[in-house]
């Protein structure tokens, strides 16, 4: 059981992946500068597409979940990065009050959110969980099992509010760590705190945030890391275009749409001839903002927008918490060509990569049985798998070959960090 990987049809990718191992310290000194130019996100996690000519971020969140999908060997590299991201922002912390989404019932995510209060419990801090979730008006105890697959608890508190803070029943925190992504707009409560220190910032989350300024951003970083190497940087650069005022119910929009997906088609196509690639150019047309694989779609020809049947109408027309899609990005479609073996059963699979402040500290991957080569992956029926990061998360194989694993790990960690960075810039517009 394992990934496994076309790698006769990486040509120029391989190059780079070739290039980057053996410019390691280069590389690593390249990241740390950006780093200190522009605070990291206090977490994130980047979800990438390798297509074997092409490898890309398709997606990076600010508040992610899946931490119970992390290897057991990943938590020692998971904990101390969680030291180092919250004393370089608030350094005399002790008590933190961890507020979560409001799935209360989402076993996965709950096993999830368990998994993070042990981490940063782990990392030296008290950690209390509130929910902001004004349905909850009582102690709700959460039964899991953690990575090592033993047995664990936490509770879930109602929140308080007084004096500028907030607090839970006899505990007073110095910081809050949000891990819920406020979709739908920011909690009155939390808009009125006045003394407490909440990472990751409130700007962060999808009531601000806009994929389409991330991917503008992260178009930025490639390409300078990509002149720096020497290299073309469309090889790990998804090329997107952005529409606003999309109703997809009315059908408001849909001739923009449509321009663009046909003009973004036909510039991947002229990409492909040039590199000699025999593939056909997709989009994936998703909401500018939101999270959980919802409001996604695959577009293989412009003629689909206006083909739409109702069905599909409504699926794309909200995401997450029944909020209403007016923005939509139309991103380069990424084909996996990179599948994961279970039981003699090949499953298209997608890497996703955790990274705490700048460090990487592990990740997993996504797979789905029903999906093909050029659908999202991220929809009910996925599993995930831990990757192996103990041995790349920060520095390649001394081998240099870069179709070993630790090699092709560290590739992607590189990617996923360029994703960090391109994050980290967005603020600055804000």
């Amino acid at each position: 059981m394992g990934p496994q990987l076309n790698v006769s049809l990486c040509g120029e990718l391989l190059n780079l992946e070739k290039l980057v191992v053996e410019k390691s310290a280069s590389v690593e000194h390249w990241l740390r500068d950006s780093f200190n130019k522009n605070t990291p996100p206090f977490y994130s996690s980047v979800d990438l597409r390798n297509a074997c000519f092409k490898l890309a971020p398709v997606d990076t969140n600010l508040f992610p979940a899946g931490f119970n999908n992390l290897g057991e060997k990943d938590l020692a590299c998971t904990v101390q990065a969680f030291m180092t991201s919250v004393e370089k922002r608030c350094p005399d912390v002790e008590n933190v009050l961890l507020i979560p989404e409001n799935h209360t019932r989402n076993k996965y995510y709950l096993e999830s959110l368990g998994n993070l209060f042990s981490i940063l419990s782990n990392a030296g801090l008290t950690v209390r969980v509130g929910s902001i979730n004004p349905e909850l008006t009582q102690d709700l105890l959460i039964e899991y099992k953690n990575i090592s697959s033993e047995k664990a608890s936490f509770t879930i508190e109602p929140l308080l509010y007084s004096d500028g803070k907030l607090k839970l029943k006899g505990f007073d925190a110095d910081l809050i760590v949000i891990n819920n992504d406020f979709s739908s707009g920011i909690p009155p409560l939390l808009k009125k705190v006045k003394s407490q220190v909440i990472m990751p910032a409130l700007d962060s989350s999808w009531t601000f945030r806009r994929k389409s300024n991330h991917f503008a951003k992260y178009n930025q970083v490639a390409k300078e890391f990509c002149e720096f190497l020497g290299a073309d940087d469309w090889l790990i650069n998804p090329m997107f275009e952005h529409c606003k005022k999309i109703n997809f119910r009315n059908r408001q929009g849909e001739d923009c749409l449509n321009d663009h997906v046909s003009d973004l088609l036909k510039k991947i196509q002229m990409k492909y001839k040039n590199c000699e690639i025999n593939k056909k150019p997709f989009v994936v047309v998703k909401a500018d903002s939101g999270t959980y694989g919802m409001g996604v779609m695959t577009i293989r020809d412009a003629s689909e927008i206006k083909n739409l049947n109702r069905r599909q109408r409504n699926k794309m027309s909200k995401i997450k918490e029944g909020v209403e899609v007016s923005d939509v990005l139309i991103q380069e479609g990424v084909y996996s060509f990179e599948t994961f073996v279970n039981s003699g059963k090949e499953f298209v699979a997608e890497p996703v990569v955790y990274v705490v402040d700048r460090y990487v500290v592990g990740g997993f991957y996504r797979v789905h049985s029903e999906r093909g080569l050029d659908e999202n992956l991220n929809a009910p029926g996925m599993q995930f798998y831990p990757l192996p990061f103990e041995n790349g998360c920060q520095f390649p194989a001394l081998s240099k070959d870069p179709n070993s694993t630790t090699n092709r790990l560290y590739f992607y960690g590189v990617i996923a960090r360029l994703a960090a960075i391109a994050a980290s810039k967005e603020k600055i517009d804000n």
